[in-house]
């Protein structure tokens, strides 16, 4: 715990999730088509589940990862409070995923960044990749969680 802020492994329901997006920059990455019944899968199927609270139990940063415990860590979500920024929270919460999913000696993570996000990505020692395939046919029609 730093600050105050308690990251602990758990499950949140899809409400309690959209509450969190209004308050950061993650609400503009998803496309609106089937929102709720989306943001419901991905709270109850995400492998690992990470939760920030401060003190009060408010959530303040999520981290949502897929992994093999094997070989590989792809990080869908990873967002914090806007009024919590700059706290290292992000960095606990990536952290926290990392040694879940079994360390960095082991666990190579993958993620696709918000472009605002890169800067942060870059700190903690991430670099881009040019060797990531893609197969997308969906059209998203885009908006922001408010």
């Amino acid at each position: 715990m730093r600050d105050g802020i308690r990251i602990s492994e758990e499950r949140i329901t899809a409400e309690e999730y959209i509450d969190f997006l209004k308050r950061t920059d993650l609400g503009s990455q998803y496309p609106k088509e089937r929102f709720e019944e989306r943001i419901s899968r991905l709270v109850h199927h995400a492998t690992i589940s990470l939760i920030a609270r401060n003190e009060d139990g408010f959530i303040v940063g999520a981290l949502f990862g897929l992994t093999d415990y094997a070989y590989w860590l792809y990080v869908t979500d990873l967002g914090v409070d806007r009024d919590y920024e700059g706290r290292g929270i992000g960095r606990q919460l990536m952290k926290a995923a990392h040694d879940k999913a079994g360390g960095e000696k082991d666990i190579a993570v993958y993620l696709i960044a918000n472009e605002n996000a890169v800067p942060f990505y870059e700190k903690i020692g991430m670099k881009k990749a040019n060797d990531v395939m893609q197969y997308n046919h969906i059209e998203w029609t885009g908006f922001t969680v408010q």
